[in-house]
């Protein structure tokens, strides 16, 4: 399959800059494969469009304010984003503008809360290097003092600081948030608040969640002329028990099971036919057409970039013929994309 083929014009105004003034306030393409009907809600209809015995499986990653800034000696600004944290006292980054160092050089970090000093030790590639940082505190409690959330590039904020800085730590985050790691939020969770989900409940909805944390190359666009030829990204997760033993008597049940959002769909998709075990692994999975469904009967997500491995997995549910109908009512429609943007419900 070509990857052209999952191209398409999106007028830049259609990028979301800000989310909803409110989670459940987004509109929701609603599409149903069985007649290939596309209705225009909001997501605060998800419920009614659902049905007693759902089963939603949400991805409960949490965001790391993994953005930062260092100041070289000079007084010039590195601009970095945490990635992980191997052995005590060094972390792995992505650090842009460093320009010439060595391993004695001292840098601060740009911030007016406490911080240690760091020392680039090594440069492993791609951007990538491992910092030498002077403290006992692990980096993830150190990023959510003096962090600032890893948007990505689409969404445009001041450099160093921005006045929605702490909407966004907020805002860029889900309700049900819980396993820290992520330098990206599983964005079709971004939709749900509390009343929301109480309001499912109400209706007989069940959910589960399974954890994955999102890395760097899941909005990466695909660079390889053909979708066979895309290298995919391998990413963490983790289903517990309580997740598989919903998901199996969801399925014995003949109850459906709904991802909300790409993450989620690809964890399940990672699993065998047949009974799902609580496990910890890594998935590569690169889903797209005509790739058929072991798991997933339905997914929430919201509008993905061109090119991308995300669009990729809808085209492979709805069809790619589909895929691109259902993406240009979208833009007829001024649908928001992206990230903070408006939300589809496949099923």
């Amino acid at each position: 399959m070509n990857t052209s083929d999952l191209d398409f014009h999106l007028p830049p105004e259609l990028i979301a800059q800000e989310p909803a003034s409110e989670r459940a306030a987004s509109r929701l393409l609603h599409y149903r494969r069985d007649n290939r009907a596309i209705a225009h809600r909001q997501f605060s209809e998800l419920p009614s469009l659902l049905r007693a015995g759902d089963l939603l499986v949400f991805n409960d990653a949490r965001v790391v304010p993994a953005r930062f800034t260092l100041i070289k000696p000079t007084g010039g600004r590195v601009e970095g984003l945490f990635l992980s944290q191997t052995q005590p006292k060094q972390w792995n980054v992505l650090l842009k503008k460093v320009g010439p160092y060595t391993a004695e050089t001292i840098y601060e970090f740009d911030t007016s809360a406490p911080a240690p000093k760091v020392r680039i030790v090594n440069s492993v590639g791609d951007g990538q290097f491992v910092l030498d940082v002077d403290t006992e505190e692990d980096a993830i409690s150190f990023f959510e003092r003096i962090g600032r959330m890893p948007l990505p590039p689409y969404i445009r904020r001041d450099k160093l600081h921005d006045a929605r800085d702490a909407a966004d730590r907020e805002r860029y985050q889900t309700v049900y948030a819980q396993a820290s790691g992520s330098v990206a939020a599983p964005t079709a969770g971004l939709h749900f608040d509390d009343v929301l989900l109480r309001r499912l409940d109400d209706r007989g909805v069940e959910r589960a969640f399974v954890t994955l944390h999102v890395g760097l190359g899941t909005f990466r666009p695909v660079s390889a002329e053909t979708l066979e030829h895309h290298t995919m990204h391998v990413e963490r997760y983790s289903i517990d028990a309580n997740c598989a033993a919903a998901l199996n008597k969801a399925k014995q049940e003949n109850r459906r099971v709904i991802a909300v959002g790409t993450t989620s769909a690809r964890v399940l998709e990672s699993q065998p036919q047949g009974p799902i075990a609580p496990t910890d692994g890594e998935t590569g999975i690169f889903i797209y057409p005509p790739y058929e469904f072991k798991h997933v009967d339905a997914l929430i997500t919201n509008f993905h970039l061109p090119r991308s491995t995300l669009i990729a997995l809808v085209a492979a549910l709805v069809g790619l013929d589909e895929q691109r109908r259902i993406y240009a009512e979208a833009i007829e429609q001024k649908y928001r994309f992206f990230s903070y943007g408006d939300a589809s419900f496949l099923e």
